[in-house]
Formats: C-alpha cells, sequence, structure tokens
C-alpha cells in the first residue's frame, strides 16, 4: 500500500492509502474515495478534467508525456507541477506526495 495526502477544492486535506500492485491509475483511486472527479474521456488524456497538482512529490513523478502537456496548456490555469491523475500510476513514487485537486469538479 501507498500512502499520500490529497487536498480538495477547498483546502480539506486527507491521507489516503492505494494498492500499489493493482496498475491503478491515480485517477481510479480519486474516484473510489469519492472525490469530485469528472474523467470524462474515462482516463484517456482527452480531456483534462482530472487535472491535479503535485505539491510535494513532484520530482519521484518523472516528466509528463506529450500527450499530458498538450491538453495541460489548454487548460486556463496549468502550473509547472500540473498533471493529469489518469496518467500517474499508483506505485512507491507516491508515497509521501501531497496532491491537489485542480480539475473540474461534478
Amino acid at each position: 500500500m501507498v500512502s499520500f495526502t490529497v487536498e480538495d477544492q477547498d483546502g480539506n486535506r486527507q491521507k489516503i492509502e492505494a494498492p500499489d500492485d493493482m496498475g491503478l491509475s491515480l485517477m481510479e483511486i480519486l474516484k473510489a474515495y469519492e472525490y469530485p472527479i469528472l474523467a470524462t474521456c474515462g482516463g484517456m488524456a482527452l480531456c483534462a478534467t482530472c487535472h491535479i497538482e503535485v505539491l510535494k512529490g513532484e520530482e519521484e513523478l518523472g516528466i509528463a508525456t506529450d500527450v499530458e502537456l498538450d491538453q495541460l496548456e489548454n487548460l486556463p490555469e496549468y502550473y509547472s507541477t500540473s498533471r493529469l491523475a489518469c496518467q500517474v500510476r499508483i506505485s512507491t513514487l507516491l508515497e509521501g506526495s501531497i496532491i491537489k485537486l485542480r480539475g473540474e469538479d461534478n
């Protein structure tokens, strides 16, 4: 299991745990914890409604792919630590990270 912290749009933080041996995306875990993630495209990096900002631990996650960057760069607010939750796989690299929800809520 991997532990990391999620900050919602209101600034509330919650530490959550996720299995790191199932190949799940961060988007899937956030939805399982009932965060308001639209994920309109179903995790195909086509809509950016699962936009997050990595407040702590961004260097461990590596850089975004070109497909991911294309979507992020079209957002009205884009940060150097922005990612799409659908493109971040749950792994030990997330341990101790702090993730802020930035995408549209429903």
